[in-house]
């Protein structure tokens, strides 16, 4: 079944005027579900996992489109992930009311020092947790001034708490250029939010997915074959066998850069 964030990208495919051409990437066949080439198909081995948290991912325009966007990754792993597109001047209702329902706590997640003192958090209320209530991690993604724009212009997001994460490693990322170490990707992020409330399973997953899709599409982009015992394959396949709920996944159709 397509997640959030296929569906989102399904969504600015049917509204756009012309094709989409990703910039660095590889002009081949895709498949719908991971993105790569059918060659370095990833679907089988997609892993998904109970977790009492949810994502909520706030995309500019262009990101769901980008085979390298990374709250694809987060989508596949945990089941409760909403996407929804960002724009200056309107908010999709669903939003609203995802933000409004009583079962969540939601919490922005962004550097403290864009927001003011009394709204930063560096934890997950325990008092909310017992109450019932399951964070819902709230995720800006796009570029770094991307995600600078949609947190200062969002007012539906002003009254929720920010919660500032203090990561203490560099981002792995390597399918774009940043000049900046402490810049992680979407991917990364949400796996610091889960092992700060302890699913630290979870967040370990997140980690070798993206670093095995990484190696995959690296391989597939240099015209290499896969390598199917490597490290970061081994690494994904040993937290599976540990205990995750893996869901079989068939491979969706294939698809262009084109389309």
């Amino acid at each position: 079944m397509p997640h959030a964030v296929s569906l989102l990208r399904a969504t600015r495919l049917a509204g756009s005027t012309k094709p989409f051409l990703s910039r660095g990437g590889f002009k081949r066949e895709r498949c719908a579900g991971c993105r790569l080439l059918p060659s370095h198909c990833l679907c089988a081995l997609r892993p998904s996992m109970d977790t009492r948290a949810g994502v909520c991912l706030l995309m500019s325009y262009i990101e769901p489109l980008k085979p390298t966007n990374t709250g694809w990754l987060i989508a596949d792993v945990v089941a409760d992930t909403f996407a929804f597109g960002w724009a200056r001047t309107e908010v999709d209702p669903a939003l609203l009311t995802l933000l409004a329902d009583p079962r969540w706590q939601p919490y922005v997640v962004f550097p403290g020092q864009y927001a003011e003192p009394e709204r930063v958090v560096h934890q997950v209320d325990p008092a909310l947790a017992a109450a019932g209530k399951r964070p819902l991690f709230i995720l800006l993604d796009g570029t770094w001034s991307e995600a600078r724009k949609m947190f200062s212009r969002s007012p539906y997001l002003n009254a929720l708490p920010v919660l500032s994460l203090q990561p203490d490693q560099a981002t792995q990322y390597r399918l774009r250029r940043s000049g900046r170490d402490d810049h992680l990707c979407t991917s990364e992020v949400a796996a610091l939010c889960m092992d700060l409330i302890g699913e630290h399973a979870l967040a370990q997953t997140l980690d070798a997915y993206l670093a095995l899709f990484t190696e995959r599409y690296l391989l597939a982009k240099n015209q290499q074959p896969v390598v199917e015992d490597s490290p970061a394959h081994q690494r994904l396949q040993a937290l599976r066998a540990e205990g995750e709920t893996h869901i079989p996944a068939v491979p969706g159709a294939p698809y262009t850069e084109s389309e």
